[in-house]
């Protein structure tokens, strides 16, 4: 049988209306809007003091072994990689903040993983998300937003530390402000015209220019993959696993909960593979290839592993199938051996790509009803605390908890599910008990 067979019959071409060369094409794209991981991931990770040169293979493996998995088992066109925001997350606030060390916090997003897994395998996942009112969640991804743009702003150096204000403008005369900002409107005016490299020209263009300017030292295209001994294995497990770290591993998990199967949900719908209730085929193969992935991810040293809503991309002309997911896998794999390209990369132009993705994030808040303050107030406390406090975690406690509040507060305390009651309560016993102490 020839290999066009083989892909016809692996991946069900015929029945879903495409062609090999279709799903390819389509991979390709799906994979250059989202190859920017690779150049990102490291940088933010390097800022918790981890190996950049390893994190950029694991970050290259761990998208590889997602999405091809999710091509084979699942067959959807939905590639994965580390997740943005929680990747911040961990190394801002987690590491840098709050002072625990990488392998601990590694350890905090391994337990979320695994928890997420449980979910999965219980079906609880599927009640969570559909008790879950709309609020908190829009809430939950736009302050997750914020507070990307915020350290992309801090990166580029246009947001600066004062004393006197909390922050204030940095110099708008600095290489790395100007090219920040340049490099975050290119990204901006490009994707308004649809072009799905975006991201990926930002980073480029920025990065040469900062050649130029003598911020970057040219190290050459290609060599051997760098070891990834420092990372790989280095999770601690016991470590990580105290009640002190409970409220961080939850945060993993409940973010990452709705942030995989959320884009999930949105990619099988442009796909026109979802139903008009959201339910999709293999969803629970594709629940848990995420959930196994975001396992696989935190132990080889990466963070939490989600779909990427780039995926829509490839759907966009016309990928239906997993053929997209596993070419895309496939290049991800290719590209380990680009490093040099990766550590060439300064932290202004990545700041661009942070910046944009709190824009993207940020407009959810649309579908709040701001006209209802029992939405209006939990929606707002979740995504304004998660940048003034610095913390996913304190935004979801606090906007769970306002929720309870509100609706309590306003004699509709029928329209608060027992998910969240249990949710809040969790979070009161955190902020009495142990942040308390």
């Amino acid at each position: 049988m020839s290999k066009q067979g083989i892909l016809q019959r692996l991946f069900k071409l015929q029945e879903h209306g495409t062609t090999v060369r279709t799903e390819v094409i389509a991979g390709f794209t799906t994979f250059l809007t989202m190859v920017y991981i690779v150049f990102v991931n490291p940088q933010i990770l390097g800022v918790a003091g981890m190996d950049t040169q390893a994190v950029f293979v694991t970050t290259c493996l761990i998208a590889a072994f997602g999405s091809i998995l999710m091509g084979l088992v699942a067959n959807l066109p939905v590639a994965l990689a580390p997740a943005m925001g929680l990747n911040a997350f961990f190394a801002f606030v987690v590491v840098g903040a709050m002072g625990v060390s990488w392998q601990t916090g590694m350890g905090a997003i391994f337990w979320g993983a695994v928890g997420l897994l449980l979910l999965t395998i219980f079906r609880v996942r599927y009640w969570m998300i559909a008790n879950i009112p709309m609020c908190l969640r829009v809430g939950i991804s736009s302050g997750i937003g914020l507070l990307i743009a915020m350290i992309g702003l801090k990166n580029a150096g246009i947001v600066v530390p004062n004393k006197d204000t909390l922050v204030a403008v940095g110099d708008l005369t600095s290489h790395s402000v100007l090219l920040g900002a340049l490099g975050f409107f290119i990204i901006a005016i490009l994707a308004s015209r649809n072009i799905h490299v975006a991201v990926l020209v930002s980073i480029v263009v920025t990065t040469l220019i900062g050649m130029a300017l003598g911020d970057v030292q040219y190290t050459g295209f290609f060599s051997a993959p760098p070891s990834v001994t420092s990372v790989i294995g280095q999770v601690d497990l016991a470590g990580s696993l105290n009640i002190g770290m409970a409220g961080i591993i939850f945060s993993f998990m409940l973010v990452n909960l709705f942030d995989s199967s959320g884009t999930l949900i949105g990619v099988t719908d442009k796909a026109g593979l979802a139903d008009e209730n959201g339910k999709f085929p293999r969803m629970k193969q594709a629940l848990y290839v995420d959930s196994v992935s975001s396992v696989a991810g935190s132990f080889i040293g990466t963070s939490s592993v989600t779909a990427y809503i780039e995926s829509s991309s490839g759907v966009s002309i016309g990928g239906r199938t997993g053929l997209v997911a596993v070419v895309t896998g496939l290049l991800f794999l290719l590209v380990i051996f680009l490093s040099p390209l990766a550590a060439m990369v300064p932290a202004y132009a990545a700041a661009g790509a942070l910046i944009y993705v709190g824009v993207l994030m940020t407009s959810s808040l649309a579908r709040v009803k701001w006209d209802d303050l029992t939405e209006a107030v939990p929606a707002f406390v979740t995504a304004a605390m998660m940048p003034f406090s610095f913390s996913i975690t304190e935004g979801i406690a606090l906007g769970f908890i306002s929720y309870c509040v509100m609706k309590a507060g306003t004699g509709r305390w029928r329209e608060i599910s027992p998910c969240v009651i249990v949710v809040a309560l969790l979070f009161v016993l955190k902020i009495v008990f142990i942040d308390g102490h």
